[in-house]
Formats: structure tokens, sequence, C-alpha cells
């Protein structure tokens, strides 16, 4: 029986599994998950829609309005009604919300030094490699894929 070498999707899927456990260990000294840390630093350059959030950090609805309440109730961010379309929420991360995304970005750079580390040389063909893939052959539809909810731990 032939097999398929190498088993691209089991790859990528440990790796963001393993990546995504990680960042929540390494992000639970400041109190967030990884998938919270996803949507603050999403959040923080502003002008965004809860849509628009939930589909770049690949979060179904009802995934990103539990993870919104919760940044909501600790003060990290606030929904706040779009000056251009009445039906939509834009998400702002508040002041508290901002200092706590600049400091977890330096946990999560720490923690991305430390895995792609072990690619030395390689890292940047890895990383430029990664980043054709997405915005090639693997962007497809976002129309066509099922929602899911997101291996960001959290």
């Amino acid at each position: 029986m032939a097999r398929v070498t190498p088993d691209l999707s089991f790859l990528l899927d440990k790796t963001s599994e393993t990546l995504a456990a990680r960042m929540t260990v390494a992000l639970a000294d400041l109190g967030l998950t990884a998938r919270q840390y996803c949507v603050l630093d999403k959040a923080s350059s502003g002008g965004r829609t809860q849509g628009q959030l939930a589909e770049e950090a690949l979060l179904d609805k009802t995934t990103m309005v539990t993870t919104l309440d919760g940044l909501e109730r600790a003060g990290l961010a606030r929904r706040v009604a779009s000056p251009t379309d009445r039906r939509a929420r834009l998400v702002e991360t508040t002041a508290e919300g901002e200092a706590l995304v600049e400091k977890a970005a330096t946990v999560i750079q720490g923690l991305y030094d430390e895995v792609l580390g072990v690619l030395g040389a390689d890292r940047d063909a890895v990383v430029d490699g990664l980043i054709r893939l997405v915005e090639g052959p693997l962007a497809g539809d976002a129309d066509a894929r099922p929602p899911r909810r997101s291996s960001r731990a959290g």
C-alpha cells in the first residue's frame, strides 16, 4: 500500500496544536490564553469588527463572542458601535489591554525564537515557505470552509 509522505496535514496540525498549548503555558503568568492574546493582538490595531477578528483569528462566531465577553469583563477590550455600519460592532482594546498585549508579545516572541531556533540557518526559508503556502495554494476560500473552533487553547 502506497503511503503519502510527508504527512503534511499531520505535521501542520501537530505544529499548530503544540504551539498553541505552549503559548497558553507561556502566557499563564499574564492571565491570558493563546486565544485571548490572538484576539487582543489583532484588535489592537483598531477598526475591525467582531466578524473580521473572528476570521483573522480562525475562530467561529460563538467562540469569538465568548472570548470577547471574557476580555470585556477583564477590562481589556470593549465593543463599540461602528460609525459606518449601525449593525456592526468594532472591537477596541483598552489601555490596560494594550499594555498587556505589549507584555504578551514579548513572551510570545521569545517562545517563537526558541521554537524556530532549532531551524538554524533555515529559519527564514521555512517561515517564508509557510507564508507562501498560506497565501498561495492553502489560502482557500473562507466561505467554502466550515466554521471551526481554533486549536488556540483557551
